[in-house]
């Protein structure tokens, strides 16, 4: 039987405040409110001898970007059918979401390439940005003992969602 390791990264020092709506299938969608996420990574490993280590701090060094520009940001679902981008500058945002307009400085929002912000759409696009952020270095998805990686957002303590990508 094959040994797989896992290892995981979760600090107090990683996490984001940010706001949001989530829409709902009926046009209706929650008032504007904030959480702090708390993002988990966990990288599924078969070999951890010392030429194969991966270092915590890179992977860290990562998150904490993404902490950074997520965090006390207002997450905006540019997919959603219900959003519609009305007029943007270097300054300021206006947008309409489920017929509600808003006026919010840019450097204060965050447009997301997603349908909805849910904390799946932002485990996934955690996810992505991680990848993207440690190609250089890591390059996660190319890694052959790497087998799984996987992204946990709570958005409250035992309250989330995670993304797993499997290479099996």
């Amino acid at each position: 039987m094959p040994e797989i390791y896992e290892i995981r990264i979760r600090k107090e020092a990683l996490k984001f405040a940010a706001s949001h709506m989530t829409v709902f299938k009926d046009g209706t969608k929650e008032a504007l409110h904030g959480h702090h996420y708390q993002p988990s990574v966990y990288l599924s490993v078969r070999d951890v001898s010392f030429e194969k280590t991966i270092l915590f701090s890179d992977v860290k060094v990562a998150m904490k970007k993404i902490a950074k520009l997520w965090d006390e940001k207002v997450l905006v679902a540019t997919q959603n059918p219900h959003f519609k981008c009305l007029k943007q500058s270097k300054t300021s945002i206006e947008f309409e979401l489920c017929k509600k307009r808003y006026l919010l400085p840019t450097d204060e929002v965050v447009l997301m390439q997603v349908d909805n912000v849910t904390c799946e759409n932002l485990a996934r696009a955690y996810f992505e940005f991680l990848c993207m952020e440690l190609d250089q270095e890591l390059n996660l998805l190319k890694d052959k003992n790497v087998s799984s990686i996987k992204v946990l957002i709570e958005e409250s303590p035992g309250q989330g969602a995670a993304y797993i990508y499997s290479k099996k």
